[in-house]
């Protein structure tokens, strides 16, 4: 019984053995036939397996007409020069990146925000409005500020140098010119002062004489002094409620109880009363005129 057991499990054996030899061999001559037919037999060194070759070229005019899509490429001749799209897709995806550190640095933004965040703390109320609002309503007053310098810019730079009249230098030097005149009337001279002698640099008192680089930080501590002191002002009012409402508190024996609890309805009523998001962004909308 045992031998017809062991006999039986060969047999089985043997049959699986067979079987897959002729999988096997049924794979091999398929394959064969379609290496015949497509001609990709690797044996015969005559025909190349890779039915379409990478770029080959034989001269440079060929090369030239390789990966036309992947190229960057500058002409330049004389003063004049061109840029095919890849690198005008660079330089404007790097303008794109810079654009929000010059819109900070060289427009009315700095002053304005900080006027918003020092309203929003003087009312106590946290996160209201919450700073996307406040992001929001500074790039819109900036954009009105500095609507007729951006009209300038683009009628004096922006359109001759699309028009081909004026080379890159002389467009970055005439876009600065309307900058330079709306930062010089809100920079103290002080400031100005304070980066030409760091600079060691002689200045006789006008604009042309002020390098971009000493007019830039001159204008954004002015730009911090003058949204400080802006802040302060709107400050007092507010203080004097906290006061107001301690004072009373503490006359009427509730020390326990936050001041602040019951003077920030008093300031938003105060607030409201005033008119005070259209007197303050009003008022801040006029210090640049």
């Amino acid at each position: 019984m045992s031998f017809s057991r062991s006999a039986g499990k060969k047999i089985i054996k043997l049959l699986c053995l067979l079987i897959s030899v002729g999988i096997l061999w049924f794979n091999g001559n398929s394959f064969a036939k379609a290496a015949q037919e497509h001609h990709l037999d690797t044996g015969d060194t005559s025909i190349s397996t890779t039915i379409d070759p990478p770029g080959t070229y034989d001269d440079p005019e060929e090369l030239n007409t390789l990966n036309t899509l992947n190229r960057v490429t500058l002409q330049y001749e004389g003063d004049n020069g061109s840029l095919n799209g890849a690198l005008r897709i660079l330089i404007t995806l790097t303008l794109i990146a810079l654009a929000p550190t010059l819109i900070i640095m060289m427009t009315s933004f700095t002053r304005i925000i900080i006027v918003l965040h020092f309203t929003r703390a003087a009312l106590n109320t946290q996160t209201a409005p919450p700073n996307q609002v406040l992001l929001g309503l500074a790039l819109i007053l900036t954009f009105f500020i500095m609507s007729p310098t951006i009209t300038k810019i683009n009628d004096t730079a922006i359109k001759p140098y699309e028009a081909g009249e004026m080379n890159t230098t002389e467009f970055i030097e005439t876009a600065m010119v309307p900058l330079r005149e709306f930062m010089y009337p809100q920079t103290q001279l002080k400031d100005v002062q304070l980066f030409m002698q760091i600079a060691d640099l002689e200045w006789d008192g006008s604009l042309e004489t002020i390098p971009s680089s000493v007019l830039v930080p001159s204008f954004m501590i002015s730009e911090l002094r003058t949204a400080f002191w802006i802040g302060f002002m709107i400050y007092i009012p507010f203080i004097i409620i906290d006061m107001v409402v301690a004072s009373t508190l503490m006359s009427m024996g509730m020390m326990m109880l936050p001041p602040t609890t019951i003077s920030m309805p008093f300031k938003i009523l105060l607030f409201v009363l005033a008119d005070g998001w259209a007197l303050i962004i009003g008022q801040v909308v006029q210090t640049f005129y």
